[in-house]
């Protein structure tokens, strides 16, 4: 009998545990976690009061044992010995394993201000984070760095404080995720709406000022708050391979190198989501991406190749897509666009913004802002994923495109985008359990429609 050792439990680890136990029902599986098990991405919605905590979590005590996972939670793996198969605990056990996967995640990097470690000063990562923001009244909040962690939790700061402001060292806002023009839209949205932003300064100090945190920025100006959070971006946590052997990426922000089944240079551990430094889908490079798709299918796709399977990952797209104070944004691949075919439009008015980045006669990146109506609200964002992850070729399709930008679904559904996404798919041959707090899946309402057929296989060129 197999026995897996999951250590983490994010959206990896739980992808993961899932995966393996619908594979095979006979295996052992251990989770081991210093922290419940509970879904990140929803916590702005706990911050701003929309749910209550057990919401947070992605599985009961019930489920686990209903899935016959042995947990232990609040511990925390502090050696590896990948040839003997075990790992140590912080408590002074050991635990066995004949598969180990590594998914502990990521941590809110700390700069180096001083000040940072100082009452009101906090990240927004964990679930202790957001409790201990919600300990007491926030009139006005900083928000050290504008990047896409500090946005996620935007619309929960604002409902929770009278005043929020950014303080972002790069020229704008987002810079990670959009270009200048479309950075522009969104700022000029917040701003609209009584958010301070201040871009292309550093935050030099934060200091005690009666009570109130006092932030003495790099070009002279103090800003007032009731509290900081910091958002200046993720660093992996990797210290657990440290003496075991397995490699690791160089530089600051490194992650444990995968290959394209998720394993690292130990044979019997594998390492996906935040920590894993895995390929990229458009460059092969290998780097870190920490977002909760990449997670997901990371944690599958080591799951079934930890019970025996062949699969192969072709490597995570480079995303981001998020809605802040009624303005939605989203970027895909290659962005940026540099030295490449680049289109875009622009209806200032209405903060529409589009962008096609093209190599040749496919799509290889793009991002689209604008209202819900116009990204999610119409699934624009979805086939703009679909049309770069897939790389198809757009034939006369493209010239359509860029004569009607706002055209999107016309073109994905003509390119046959969707049928090869649907031969992508990454599946483990049995319908998810869930984590003991979701609605059964419930089959289809009714047949599909005769026009099924040409989402799948795409449709002739327009005259």
């Amino acid at each position: 009998m197999m026995r897996h050792l999951i250590v983490g439990g994010g959206p990896a680890g739980q992808c993961a545990l899932q995966t393996i136990r619908a594979l095979d029902r006979d295996a052992e599986i251990s989770l081991v976690c210093d922290e419940p098990a509970y879904a990140r991405m929803v916590l702005p919605y706990y911050l701003e009061g929309k749910i209550e905590e057990r919401a947070v979590l992605t599985a009961d005590t019930d489920w686990y044992a209903e899935q016959r996972v042995a947990t232990h939670f609040g511990s925390r793996v502090v050696a590896i010995d990948p040839g003997g198969g075990s790992v140590a605990l912080d408590g002074g056990e050991t635990l066995e394993f004949d598969r180990l996967l590594i998914a502990t995640g990521s941590r809110a990097a700390r700069p180096p201000i001083p000040g940072l470690a100082g009452d009101g000063v906090v990240n927004m990562w964990t679930l202790d984070d957001a409790k201990a923001f919600l300990e007491k009244p926030r009139g006005e909040t900083v928000i050290v760095g504008a990047g896409f962690i500090a946005f996620t939790v935007l619309d929960a700061i604002v409902a929770r404080s009278e005043k929020v402001s950014f303080v972002e060292i790069e020229s704008q806002i987002l810079p990670r995720m959009l270009d200048a023009t479309a950075a522009a839209q969104m700022a000029a949205h917040l701003e609209a709406r009584g958010i301070a932003i201040h871009t292309g300064t550093s935050v030099d100090a934060i200091e005690d000022d009666g009570g109130r945190r006092s932030l003495r920025l790099g070009n002279g100006k103090r800003l007032l708050a009731d509290a900081v959070v910091v958002a200046a971006g993720i660093q992996p946590n990797t210290e657990l391979v440290a003496g075991s052997g397995i490699t690791t990426g160089a530089g600051p922000g490194a992650g444990i190198l995968v290959d394209d089944h998720l394993q690292t240079s130990a044979a019997n551990v594998y390492a996906a989501g935040d920590v894993a430094e895995g390929f990229d889908l458009l460059t092969g490079e290998q780097r870190v991406h920490a977002i909760q798709p990449t997670a997901v299918d990371h944690g599958r796709v080591a799951g079934a190749n930890m019970v025996g399977s062949d699969v192969t990952y072709a490597g995570s797209l480079t995303m981001n897509i998020l809605a802040a104070q009624g303005l939605e944004a989203c970027s895909f691949g290659d962005w940026a666009g540099d030295g490449r075919e680049v289109h875009t439009a622009l209806n200032a008015p209405n903060r529409i913004y589009r962008k096609y980045v093209f190599d040749g006669n496919k799509m290889v990146g793009g991002a689209l802002v604008g209202p819900t109506l116009s990204v999610t609200g119409v699934n624009d964002v979805g086939m703009l994923k679909g049309l770069v992850q897939t790389g198809v070729p757009l034939g006369p399709w493209k010239a359509y495109l860029l004569e009607n930008p706002l055209d999107l679904r016309r073109v994905y559904v003509a390119s046959g985008a969707a049928k090869q996404l649907l031969a992508s798919t990454l599946l483990t041959g049995s319908a998810s359990a869930g984590g003991g707090f979701r609605f059964p899946a419930l089959p289809p309402t009714r047949k599909r429609s005769k026009h099924h057929e040409t989402l799948l296989e795409g449709k002739s060129a327009p005259a």
